[in-house]
């Protein structure tokens, strides 16, 4: 008997490296926070892990898709979803958040597909979430030739750099073998990338269309030399990588035009649709239109590649700080696939030219600085959690030490959990390192003639030890202005938690700003009083019982107001505006008449917790299970501590929430004493 699930989820990247394992164990700690069971479905390189089944789909309460590629979501129709990228469910909260629409979610049982729900929320940028969507799926598919093939043909140059030519002295037969193989794997890069692009966009049958576009795009139309007219036997100039993207999307969106022309044709036919109508139609239309746009794309793929060459020759500065900035600004995201791509796209320009041309110096100059600004971010997270241990937690500390080996690999997304934390100043520090090696690169002449492998491809690397020498420099700069920030972080807060009143002699431990250190006071709930618990986190003066109010905005302008009255904040509007800001992203209302409001904000100047209890309930707040809210738990963070204590006191309270005996006891306390005791007990 399948097992049953609360959630079950999805998720792929572009890469299927990072990103998609990240988001996957995100949504597994949100849902163990809430005590939801969950299963999650990973689209990675190695392809499909933890498959759900028909199932395991038909018993879930609710599906979370976070994907940029295609997750066949076809599959969860009618069921209550959000769809987002990957990226939006890569923390933790972000990922609970994500659970807890998904379960607020209405399913509509008239859906033809399970993105219907959020297709009806139409927004301008969710079709370009979507285009996104597909370009990626075609990326990712892609990527896997464009490093099998880099690699074996680098790995052929170990031999000499003309050993693939047969009237060259350094000639050997296994490394033209290689050069071959290489070549052939690099050549299908353009048809993979338009033939996936389509499919996800039409599905199977536009991968017919897909591949002959692709194929197009890399041969051009082909023209007789003699007559100047079209001929097959003649030969044509290819329009390469924005060819294949433009026929992938072109392919994908004529299946979706013949679907609707041949819909109204007897079922009976659809074995003669997908496997006759389909495939002529498509590939005959798409294969015109391709042909027909041969010479405009030409032209604007000569234009490209002559502006970045321009580029490439303005100077190894403003060459190396766009390489830099635009590989570390989203790692791993489409700014950065951008300049990975035009790398793989140059080198494979290169390589096919032949080693001593000026293409092949142009592009393995640029895939060198792009591979150098791509290792260095996760190797400075590395350096700053060596040089700057007590300034990082342990979670930090240890992914930093595992950033060393995906560094060194050019896996990028490992510095992403740092970024997330504290997107200002850490994105710019990472930025200007990337910027450094990538200068320092190009200044130093390096070539690099594969597409990834990071280190591993140091035999083949034409100024290897420079190399080195560039991405350590960035490496160092970048963790040493880490470390300085993590410096001024960590020392703010043991200011802050100098300048608050000492706890009683009882309590054992001393306080510290962040949750997981605060040690509060243990009150048994029959003696509790007002001096007694003054020494835990949550104060029995910031518990309000018995209140009335008029609605969720009203309760949370009373909290406001009171937290600037205690000194907690000093901006009721500001503070408000957070609270608001960040229920407009999803409902914070639970289950059980429970709320966890949270606000994020400069406005607060230390982390708190408030409490305010409404017997009569709070009309109009949302909850997962329409129950009005009659206790709403406050979380108020000061905006330095987003990623720390935010963090730490959103779990505890949101654990302690599905635990039914804590639940009962909270809601009979009437005791503003004994209500902080209860909360206190479970933020030890």
């Amino acid at each position: 008997m399948a097992e049953k699930y609360d959630i079950i989820a999805a998720t792929g990247c572009p890469t299927g490296i990072a990103h998609t394992f990240m988001a996957k164990e995100a949504l597994e700690k949100a849902a163990a926070e809430r005590g939801l069971t969950i299963k999650v479905e990973t689209h990675g390189q190695v392809g499909i892990e933890n498959a759900l089944t028909p199932a395991e789909i038909a018993a879930a309460r609710a599906v979370v898709v976070a994907a940029d590629k295609d997750v066949n979501a076809e599959r969860f129709a009618g069921k209550p979803m959000v769809s987002v990228g990957v990226s939006r469910a890569i923390s933790q909260e972000a990922a609970g958040r994500l659970i807890d629409d998904a379960l607020a979610a209405k399913a509509d049982p008239n859906a033809v597909a399970a993105v219907a729900q959020e297709a009806l929320s139409a927004e301008k940028e969710s079709f370009g979430h979507q285009l996104y969507k597909h370009l990626m799926n075609g990326v990712s598919h892609m990527l896997v030739f464009v490093v099998a093939g880099g690699v074996l043909t680098a790995v052929s140059f170990l031999w000499g750099i003309t050993s693939f030519d047969s009237t060259a002295s350094d000639y050997n037969t296994f490394a033209a073998m290689l050069k071959t193989i290489g070549g052939i794997a690099m050549n299908l890069m353009v048809p993979v990338l338009s033939a996936y692009i389509a499919e996800s966009i039409g599905k199977r049958p536009a991968l017919v269309p897909g591949f002959v576009a692709g194929m197009i795009a890399i041969q051009g139309l082909p023209v007789s030399a003699e007559t100047g007219l079209i001929d097959a036997g003649g030969s044509g100039v290819g329009f390469g990588f924005l060819g294949g993207i433009v026929g992938g999307f072109l392919s994908g969106y004529v299946i979706l035009l013949l679907e609707k022309i041949f819909a109204k044709l007897p079922a009976n036919l659809n074995g003669l649709k997908a496997i006759f109508l389909y495939p002529l139609f498509s590939t005959l239309i798409v294969g015109l239109v391709m042909l027909g746009i041969s010479g405009p794309m030409v032209t604007i793929n000569n234009g490209m590649m002559d502006f970045l060459r321009s580029l490439q020759h303005a100077g190894a500065i403003p060459l190396g700080i766009a390489i830099g900035c635009m590989c570390a600004v989203d790692m791993g995201g489409p700014v950065n696939k951008a300049a990975y791509v035009t790398g793989t796209m140059l080198l494979g320009v290169g390589l096919e030219a032949g080693v001593g041309t000026s293409e092949y110096a142009d592009g393995t100059a640029f895939m060198a600085a792009v591979s150098a600004a791509c290792i260095v971010p996760p190797l400075v997270t590395s350096f700053a959690v060596i040089a700057g241990k007590k300034y990082f937690s342990q979670e930090d500390h240890d992914a930093g030490i595992v950033n060393i080996i995906l560094g060194c690999t050019h896996i990028t997304e490992g510095a992403i959990p740092f970024m997330t934390k504290n997107i200002w100043p850490v994105m710019p520090i990472m930025m200007v390192s990337s910027a450094i090696a990538s200068v320092l690169t190009l200044l130093l002449g390096v070539h690099v003639p594969a597409p990834h492998g990071g280190f591993l491809v140091l035999p083949v690397v034409d100024g290897g030890l420079q190399w080195v020498l560039a991405i350590l420099v960035g490496t160092v700069v970048g963790g040493i202005l880490f470390t300085a920030f993590k410096k001024h972080e960590w020392t703010r807060e043991q200011a802050s938690i100098s300048a608050e009143p000492a706890a009683p002699a009882s309590v054992a431990e001393p306080v510290s700003a962040e949750v997981d250190s605060v040690k509060p006071q243990q009150v048994d709930e029959t003696k509790a009083d007002e001096a007694e618990v003054a020494g835990g986190f949550v104060k029995a003066s910031n518990v309000f019982c018995d209140q009335k109010v008029d609605d969720r905005d009203a309760a949370l302008k009373f909290i406001s107001d009171n937290a600037v009255a205690a000194g907690i904040a000093d901006d009721a509007d500001a503070l408000l505006a957070a609270f608001l800001k960040r229920e407009a992203e999803g409902t914070t209302g639970m289950v059980d008449g429970f709320a966890i409001p949270h606000a994020k904000t400069d406005a607060v100047k230390q982390a708190s917790v408030m409490v305010l209890k409404a017997p009569e309930g709070v009309p109009g707040w949302d909850t997962m299970d329409e129950a009005p809210v009659t206790c709403a738990i406050a979380l108020l963070v000061p905006e330095a501590e987003a990623g720390t204590s935010h963090l730490q006191i959103l779990s505890k309270v949101a654990m302690a929430l599905t635990d039914d005996d804590f639940r009962a006891a909270c809601k009979d306390a009437t005791d503003p004493a004994a209500v902080a005791s209860l909360i206190n007990e479970r933020l030890v």
